[in-house]
């Protein structure tokens, strides 16, 4: 499987590497769930483009995202599914998924919350590898308690670490708690 990158996606070759691994637990969970194709294709999709400017200029994501006062990290999203919508991609659990998969969103259909626990749960990742390689097994029998599991690991480590918590991953917790 190779991921199909937009032509202005700004992504180095580690960071494609981990998007074809998203990808791919994406992919191997929709089989395993028996999902139809369409929503199939979404995962897929939401996967292949949510890091598409992740490492495009901190300048050029406030650009394209008219935000100011977020930090930059967060912007790499929400400027892909600004691209992705100009470009004439309209489907909205895509546009959302890959908006917002640093933060989380409340409001998000299933593809959100799969490429949210993809993209933490992917195996290139180094920390806390067996406890994220034994969630990612669970993903397609329990889905919604996994998703839980992983919102409440994310919300500590941000915690922990000092970066604070955005409003999104707080209205995203309270949903799932």
């Amino acid at each position: 499987m190779s991921v199909v990158f937009p032509a202005w996606a700004m992504a180095s070759a580690t960071r494609r590497e981990h998007v074809e691994r998203v990808v791919t637990l994406l992919e191997q969970w929709s089989a395993r769930m028996g999902l139809g194709h369409d929503e199939r294709i979404a995962w897929r999709d939401a996967g292949a483009w949510h890091d598409a400017l992740r490492d495009e200029s901190d300048d050029r994501l406030r650009v394209l995202t008219g935000e100011y006062e977020r930090p930059a990290g967060m912007l790499h999203g929400p400027a892909a599914a600004n691209r992705l919508a100009v470009d004439g991609e309209v489907r909205r659990d895509v546009l959302e998924a890959v908006r917002w998969h640093t933060v989380g969103c409340a409001s998000w259909a299933r593809a959100g919350r799969a490429l949210y626990m993809a993209d933490f749960l992917e195996p290139g990742r180094t920390f806390m590898t067996d406890e994220r390689a034994a969630l990612a097994a669970r993903v397609p029998d329990a889905f919604d308690d996994v998703f839980r599991d992983v919102v409440r690991m994310r919300l500590k480590w941000a915690l922990k670490s000092g970066k604070g918590l955005a409003q999104e991953t707080v209205q995203l917790w309270n949903t799932v708690r």
